[in-house]
């Protein structure tokens, strides 16, 4: 099991229990299930406008999330996040090459525990 904690200037902080090797739910369907207001417009990974900060909550290692789809890859490039050298860092090592997300794409992995910073409207 994970915990996840939220974070936004707006709203109080709120720490959440993230099922262990659902392998399926997302930062998104996380925030969805325990009514924490994270933006989003498509959640399919083509807009962007989930984007959040994902570090790790002790702060002492990287999140271990699985790498960037193909959709993630190119919101992430358009938006100036990411550029091609984490990229191809991130198909050698298989570990995401920063800490921005889209939280509609990224999934929970167990045993991470996991700060998520979201921008507030």
């Amino acid at each position: 099991m994970s915990l996840v904690t939220f974070t936004s200037t707006l709203h109080k902080d709120k720490t959440v229990y993230a099922v262990a090797g659902s392998h399926t739910q997302t930062i998104l369907s996380l925030a969805k299930e325990h009514h924490i207001p994270i933006d989003f417009g498509c959640g399919e990974g083509d807009c962007g406008t989930c984007l959040v900060k994902v570090s790790s909550l002790d702060g002492k290692r990287r999140p271990m999330g699985g790498p960037l789809n193909n959709r993630e890859v190119a919101v992430l490039k358009e938006m100036g996040k990411v550029n091609q050298e984490e990229l191809e860092k991130m198909y050698v090592d298989d570990i995401p090459p920063n800490h921005w997300r889209l939280a509609c794409q990224m999934i929970v992995r167990g045993g991470e525990d996991l700060l998520v910073e979201y921008p507030s409207k």
